[in-house]
Protein backbone atom coordinates (compact mmCIF):
# COMPACT_ATOMS: atom_id res chain seq x y z
CA UNK A 1 0.00 0.00 0.00
CA UNK A 2 3.05 2.56 0.19
CA UNK A 3 2.65 3.46 -3.62
CA UNK A 4 -1.08 3.94 -3.16
CA UNK A 5 -0.03 5.84 -0.06
CA UNK A 6 2.61 7.95 -2.24
CA UNK A 7 -0.36 9.11 -4.38
CA UNK A 8 -2.29 11.17 -2.40
CA UNK A 9 0.46 13.60 -1.46
CA UNK A 10 -0.64 17.17 -1.43
CA UNK A 11 1.68 17.69 -4.60
CA UNK A 12 0.62 14.60 -6.96
CA UNK A 13 -3.63 15.06 -6.00
CA UNK A 14 -3.85 18.88 -7.84
CA UNK A 15 -3.44 16.97 -11.45
CA UNK A 16 -6.86 16.73 -12.66
CA UNK A 17 -5.69 13.25 -13.90
CA UNK A 18 -4.33 11.87 -11.02
CA UNK A 19 -7.61 9.60 -10.26
CA UNK A 20 -7.74 8.55 -13.71
CA UNK A 21 -3.49 7.22 -13.74
CA UNK A 22 -4.58 5.73 -10.44
CA UNK A 23 -7.64 4.16 -11.78
CA UNK A 24 -5.96 2.96 -14.76
CA UNK A 25 -2.95 1.26 -12.36
CA UNK A 26 -5.85 -0.49 -10.31
CA UNK A 27 -7.56 -1.67 -13.86
CA UNK A 28 -4.43 -2.88 -15.48
CA UNK A 29 -3.73 -5.53 -12.58
CA UNK A 30 -7.41 -6.37 -12.89
CA UNK A 31 -7.08 -7.42 -16.26
CA UNK A 32 -4.14 -9.79 -14.80
CA UNK A 33 -5.86 -11.06 -12.17
CA UNK A 34 -9.63 -11.49 -12.96
CA UNK A 35 -11.27 -13.99 -14.50
CA UNK A 36 -13.75 -12.63 -16.30
CA UNK A 37 -14.81 -8.97 -17.60
CA UNK A 38 -12.21 -7.07 -15.25
CA UNK A 39 -13.80 -3.96 -17.02
CA UNK A 40 -17.11 -4.89 -15.49
CA UNK A 41 -18.94 -2.21 -13.31
CA UNK A 42 -22.48 -1.76 -11.95
CA UNK A 43 -24.30 1.55 -13.29
CA UNK A 44 -27.19 2.85 -10.93
CA UNK A 45 -29.61 4.89 -12.42
CA UNK A 46 -33.14 6.34 -11.07
CA UNK A 47 -36.60 6.59 -12.21
CA UNK A 48 -39.04 9.09 -12.67
CA UNK A 49 -40.07 8.76 -8.84
CA UNK A 50 -36.64 8.67 -7.16
CA UNK A 51 -36.77 5.11 -7.37
CA UNK A 52 -33.08 3.16 -8.29
CA UNK A 53 -32.42 0.85 -10.63
CA UNK A 54 -29.24 -1.33 -10.81
CA UNK A 55 -27.34 -3.88 -13.71
CA UNK A 56 -24.19 -4.65 -14.77
CA UNK A 57 -22.23 -3.21 -17.90
CA UNK A 58 -18.52 -2.88 -19.36
CA UNK A 59 -16.34 0.38 -19.65
CA UNK A 60 -15.56 0.81 -22.92
CA UNK A 61 -12.85 3.40 -22.16
CA UNK A 62 -11.52 6.29 -19.82
CA UNK A 63 -9.58 9.16 -19.91
CA UNK A 64 -9.45 12.71 -17.65
CA UNK A 65 -13.04 13.66 -19.68
CA UNK A 66 -14.81 10.54 -17.79
CA UNK A 67 -16.18 7.16 -17.95
CA UNK A 68 -17.47 5.41 -21.19
CA UNK A 69 -20.83 3.12 -21.97
CA UNK A 70 -22.96 2.58 -24.80
CA UNK A 71 -26.41 1.59 -24.81
CA UNK A 72 -29.68 1.45 -26.22
CA UNK A 73 -31.51 4.79 -24.79
CA UNK A 74 -34.77 3.58 -25.59
CA UNK A 75 -34.26 0.76 -22.84
CA UNK A 76 -35.20 1.50 -19.26
CA UNK A 77 -31.30 2.59 -18.27
CA UNK A 78 -31.18 4.97 -21.39
CA UNK A 79 -34.63 6.19 -20.57
CA UNK A 80 -33.79 6.92 -17.21
CA UNK A 81 -30.39 8.57 -17.79
CA UNK A 82 -32.05 10.79 -20.60
CA UNK A 83 -34.79 12.37 -17.85
CA UNK A 84 -31.71 12.07 -14.93
CA UNK A 85 -28.44 12.22 -16.26
CA UNK A 86 -26.68 11.64 -13.40
CA UNK A 87 -25.24 8.36 -12.78
CA UNK A 88 -22.87 6.20 -9.89
CA UNK A 89 -20.89 3.13 -11.10
CA UNK A 90 -18.76 0.68 -9.35
CA UNK A 91 -16.23 -1.50 -10.12
CA UNK A 92 -15.17 -4.52 -7.57
CA UNK A 93 -12.05 -6.57 -8.29
CA UNK A 94 -12.84 -9.62 -5.88
CA UNK A 95 -8.97 -11.01 -7.22
CA UNK A 96 -7.85 -7.82 -5.60
CA UNK A 97 -9.97 -7.32 -3.26
CA UNK A 98 -10.38 -3.44 -4.56
CA UNK A 99 -13.21 -1.17 -5.92
CA UNK A 100 -13.33 1.87 -7.14
CA UNK A 101 -16.87 4.15 -6.74
CA UNK A 102 -17.78 6.64 -9.61
CA UNK A 103 -20.06 9.48 -9.16
CA UNK A 104 -20.73 12.33 -11.50
CA UNK A 105 -22.61 13.38 -14.67
CA UNK A 106 -23.60 11.78 -17.67
CA UNK A 107 -23.28 13.57 -21.03
CA UNK A 108 -23.00 11.82 -25.04
CA UNK A 109 -20.53 10.44 -27.08
CA UNK A 110 -20.26 12.46 -30.57
CA UNK A 111 -22.01 10.94 -33.17
CA UNK A 112 -18.79 9.74 -34.53
CA UNK A 113 -17.24 8.25 -31.86
CA UNK A 114 -20.68 6.13 -31.29
CA UNK A 115 -20.33 4.67 -35.23
CA UNK A 116 -16.65 4.30 -34.41
CA UNK A 117 -17.12 2.13 -31.76
CA UNK A 118 -20.16 0.03 -33.02
CA UNK A 119 -18.81 -0.80 -36.45
CA UNK A 120 -16.03 -2.45 -34.58
CA UNK A 121 -18.68 -4.53 -32.43
CA UNK A 122 -19.20 -8.08 -33.82
CA UNK A 123 -21.51 -8.29 -37.12
CA UNK A 124 -24.16 -10.27 -34.82
CA UNK A 125 -23.80 -7.55 -32.10
CA UNK A 126 -24.93 -4.72 -34.54
CA UNK A 127 -28.04 -7.10 -35.47
CA UNK A 128 -28.68 -7.41 -32.18
CA UNK A 129 -28.66 -3.71 -31.49
CA UNK A 130 -31.58 -3.32 -34.20
CA UNK A 131 -33.25 -6.48 -33.39
CA UNK A 132 -33.67 -6.26 -29.71
CA UNK A 133 -36.07 -4.07 -28.12
CA UNK A 134 -34.88 -3.89 -24.88
CA UNK A 135 -36.30 -3.58 -21.60
CA UNK A 136 -39.80 -4.17 -23.34
CA UNK A 137 -41.65 -7.12 -22.91
CA UNK A 138 -41.01 -10.10 -25.53
CA UNK A 139 -43.91 -12.70 -26.02
CA UNK A 140 -41.55 -15.60 -26.74
CA UNK A 141 -37.74 -16.50 -27.43
CA UNK A 142 -38.96 -17.06 -31.08
CA UNK A 143 -40.05 -13.59 -31.37
CA UNK A 144 -36.53 -12.59 -30.55
CA UNK A 145 -35.09 -14.84 -33.18
CA UNK A 146 -37.61 -13.83 -35.73
CA UNK A 147 -36.46 -10.29 -35.21
CA UNK A 148 -32.82 -11.44 -35.62
CA UNK A 149 -33.39 -12.95 -38.98
CA UNK A 150 -35.27 -10.29 -40.39
CA UNK A 151 -32.54 -7.78 -39.30
CA UNK A 152 -29.96 -10.31 -40.69
CA UNK A 153 -31.82 -10.70 -44.25
CA UNK A 154 -31.73 -6.39 -44.35
CA UNK A 155 -28.80 -5.94 -43.56
CA UNK A 156 -27.13 -9.50 -45.36
CA UNK A 157 -24.41 -7.01 -47.44
CA UNK A 158 -22.40 -4.11 -46.82
CA UNK A 159 -22.49 -1.94 -43.82
CA UNK A 160 -24.62 -2.42 -41.14
CA UNK A 161 -25.78 1.38 -39.71
CA UNK A 162 -26.15 2.22 -36.45
CA UNK A 163 -29.43 2.98 -35.02
CA UNK A 164 -30.46 6.20 -33.97
CA UNK A 165 -31.48 5.57 -30.34
CA UNK A 166 -28.05 3.69 -29.75
CA UNK A 167 -25.20 5.48 -28.21
CA UNK A 168 -22.68 6.18 -25.83
CA UNK A 169 -22.43 7.79 -22.62
CA UNK A 170 -19.49 9.90 -20.58
CA UNK A 171 -19.97 9.82 -17.16
CA UNK A 172 -17.85 13.15 -16.50
CA UNK A 173 -16.97 12.32 -12.39
CA UNK A 174 -17.81 14.97 -9.51
CA UNK A 175 -16.29 11.75 -6.89
CA UNK A 176 -14.29 8.81 -7.30
CA UNK A 177 -13.38 6.58 -4.17
CA UNK A 178 -11.15 3.91 -3.98
CA UNK A 179 -11.24 1.16 -1.27
CA UNK A 180 -8.54 -1.57 -0.58
CA UNK A 181 -9.04 -4.28 1.62
CA UNK A 182 -6.74 -4.21 4.96
CA UNK A 183 -6.99 -6.80 7.94
CA UNK A 184 -9.88 -6.55 10.35
CA UNK A 185 -11.82 -4.55 8.34
CA UNK A 186 -9.63 -1.30 9.18
CA UNK A 187 -10.06 -0.85 5.26
CA UNK A 188 -7.71 1.99 3.50
CA UNK A 189 -10.27 4.37 1.88
CA UNK A 190 -9.55 7.52 -0.39
CA UNK A 191 -12.01 9.98 -1.94
CA UNK A 192 -11.07 12.61 -4.99
CA UNK A 193 -14.13 15.51 -5.35
CA UNK A 194 -14.92 18.45 -7.22
CA UNK A 195 -17.83 20.74 -7.85
CA UNK A 196 -17.84 20.37 -11.18
CA UNK A 197 -15.98 18.49 -14.44
CA UNK A 198 -13.74 21.58 -15.09
CA UNK A 199 -12.33 21.90 -10.85
CA UNK A 200 -9.59 20.33 -9.44
CA UNK A 201 -9.85 17.36 -7.05
CA UNK A 202 -9.71 17.51 -3.26
CA UNK A 203 -9.04 14.05 -1.62
CA UNK A 204 -9.86 13.50 1.32
CA UNK A 205 -9.43 10.11 3.40
CA UNK A 206 -12.23 8.27 4.95
CA UNK A 207 -12.63 5.88 7.82
CA UNK A 208 -13.25 2.35 6.64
Amino acid sequence: MQNLEEKFTNSYSESVEVPFQLFGEWLALAEKSEPNDPNAMSVATVDENGMPNVRMLLLKGYSPQGFVFYTNFESTKGREILAHPKVALCFHWKSLRRQVRVRGNVIHVTEDQADEYYNSRPRKSRIGAWASKQSRPLESRFALEKEVAKYAAKYAVGDIPRPGYWSGCILQPLEIEFWHDRAFRLHDRFVFKRDNAEDQWDKVRLYP
